[in-house]
Order: structure tokens, then C-alpha cells, then sequence
């Protein structure tokens, strides 16, 4: 099997970062900036660089028509269109069995309703999974599942930001999970239970974590600039598989974007759209020129299971 590199993409609203950062975001066409300016974007990137990548949509956020036309025209572009849950509870492994299968469904059943098309994919909001999310995906329509996130810098340091908002009397939505996902694998394997065992269950796509334990994420990506990115991607080149996770407000414009109320929280908000656009190019030139194919997470998955059931 050829090298094979994937970009997925959670188009996780501005509201999101909102409850991840304990600010409340106003009414407003900020809230709608992830679809409305950031997917045109990537999408525009993608196509000039002839890539079909995998969006992960909220189904909640195809009540609204605008998104659910935008989603529809990426999945007719030839992009795929994952799952990442209906309501984007941070707290959904914490949630009970019931409300964990009906936020799946009912998520599935959205991107259904807006493509045509059942996802085949499913991220979980905030890379938090458990066994009982696993249980529901192996026995529904699921192909493979993205969530699994074992990097330890980026625990370490989700640890100690939601401390010090705790400290400071912020609250997040956000959640801590389990250290024990630090011991998953970091390349493509199937879930035992626990989840970040090896075993027979479902196909497992993680995100990215470099050889030296650093996330190989947008945000990691366009905060180090061209530099940083390029000796990111150095590390992750050689591999069967190379993962990068974007979200889509990975290219977002701070002033262009109306997003004032998150600027004090977030630092990738001081470059414009424009330099993280052209990081992420170049990096997608970087993984092309070590001769890696860039297709959707569901077709990695597709291959994958053709080696292991031929």
C-alpha cells in the first residue's frame, strides 16, 4: 500500500470556543464564521490543490439552511462528511449509554438528511472517547472511528489551562480525559477494551502526534509559522500514515471575522487568515514532495480494511 496522508476538519462553531474559553459570544455573524468564511477558505484551498479531504460537522449546526447547503455542496465537491456527534457535548463520554447513542444517531442522521449520504466517520467533540461510545459505533454504519488523541504535551497542557481557568473562577465545558489515552497507539489500530488497547474492534485513526510527543494540529501549525510547521511535518514524515487534524477555525481572520470577544483567549488569532493558509499549503507541499497520497479518512479506512480482511 502506497504512503497515505488524510486532513480532516471539525467545523466546530465560534460558539464552541465560547464554552471552551468561558466567554459568552454575542448574537451576530460571528456565530456563524467557521461556515460562513473559513469552510469557503479551505474549501478554495483544497480545490486548488486538488485535495478531497474529510469534514467532521455537528448536527445541531444543520438546523440552520446556509450550513446545511455549504455542507451538502462539499460532500457533491467530492469531500467526506464525518460525524462529530449532534449536540458536541464536551462531557459525552461522561454522559449516560442512552444519551451517548442518541447524540450519535442523531448526528448521523443530520449529515444524512443534509448529503444524502451516511457518514461513515465519527470524531468525538473534544478527542474524548470511552467503550460505550466504541460499543454504539461498531453497531451502527461506522467504518472507523478519529478520536483518539495520545499526545502528551497537549494533555499536559489542556490540564493546566483548565486549572488555571478554574483558579480564576472560569468555567469551561471542556473536559480532562482519562491519562490512560496517552498509552494508545499513535498509528492506525483496531480498539479493544479498554479502547486504547489493541484489539479486534473498530478502526482507529488517531490525530497526529509527532516523534516527539507534539500535536501535528492546525493550531500547532499556523502559531509556529512556516518554521514551526515545516519541523512539525519533518517529524512526522516516514510513516505508513501521516494525520493532520485541522479545525476550521484554523483560518480564521481575526479582524476580517468580527471575532474580538476571543481574541484575549486565543493566540492564533493574531495572524491573519491569509499567512495560516499559506502554512498549511506548504506543509501539504512538504508531505506531497515524500510522495504521500492525500485522500479522505475513508478511504485510508477502506484500504486498511482490505489488508486485514482480503
Amino acid at each position: 500500500m502506497p504512503k497515505l496522508a488524510s486532513i480532516s476538519v471539525d467545523l466546530d462553531e465560534v460558539g464552541c470556543y465560547g464554552a471552551i474559553h468561558g466567554v459568552e459570544i454575542a448574537e451576530g455573524p460571528m456565530l456563524h464564521a467557521v461556515y460562513d468564511r473559513c469552510v469557503p477558505r479551505l474549501a478554495e484551498l483544497f480545490d486548488a490543490e486538488s485535495i478531497r479531504a474529510t469534514f467532521f460537522a455537528i448536527g445541531s449546526d444543520l438546523e440552520r439552511t446556509r450550513n446545511r447547503e455549504i455542507l451538502a455542496s462539499l460532500h457533491a465537491a467530492g469531500h467526506e462528511i464525518g460525524n462529530h456527534s449532534f449536540h458536541h457535548h464536551y462531557d459525552l463520554s461522561r454522559r449516560s449509554a442512552e444519551e451517548i447513542h442518541e447524540d450519535i444517531d442523531l448526528g448521523a442522521s443530520a449529515i444524512h438528511e443534509a448529503c444524502g449520504a451516511h457518514p461513515v466517520g465519527f470524531r468525538a467533540p473534544g478527542y474524548t472517547v470511552n467503550d460505550t461510545i466504541f460499543d454504539r459505533l461498531e453497531a451502527s454504519e461506522v467504518e472507523y472511528d478519529s478520536s483518539v488523541f495520545p499526545c502528551p504535551s497537549y494533555y499536559a497542557t489542556k490540564v493546566s489551562v483548565l486549572g488555571l481557568m478554574a483558579l480564576r473562577g472560569r468555567r469551561s465545558q471542556s473536559i480532562v480525559d482519562t491519562p490512560s489515552v496517552l498509552r494508545s497507539p499513535k498509528q492506525p489500530y483496531r480498539v479493544g477494551r479498554p479502547y486504547w488497547r489493541e484489539g479486534t474492534g473498530l478502526l482507529e485513526l488517531p490525530i497526529g502526534v509527532t516523534r516527539w510527543g507534539l500535536p501535528y494540529i492546525g493550531t500547532s501549525l499556523v502559531l509556529g509559522g512556516v518554521r514551526g510547521a515545516r519541523a512539525l511535518t519533518r517529524q512526522m514524515l516516514g510513516r505508513d500514515f501521516i494525520h493532520l487534524e485541522l479545525h476550521g477555525f484554523d483560518v480564521a481572520d481575526l479582524a476580517i471575522d468580527g471575532l474580538q470577544a476571543l481574541a484575549p483567549h486565543r493566540p492564533d488569532l493574531k495572524r491573519p487568515a491569509a499567512d495560516k493558509i499559506s502554512v498549511i499549503r506548504g506543509v501539504i507541499t512538504m508531505i506531497r514532495q515524500a510522495g504521500y497520497e492525500l485522500v479522505p479518512l475513508k478511504e485510508v479506512a477502506r484500504r486498511l480494511n482490505e489488508i486485514s480482511n482480503p
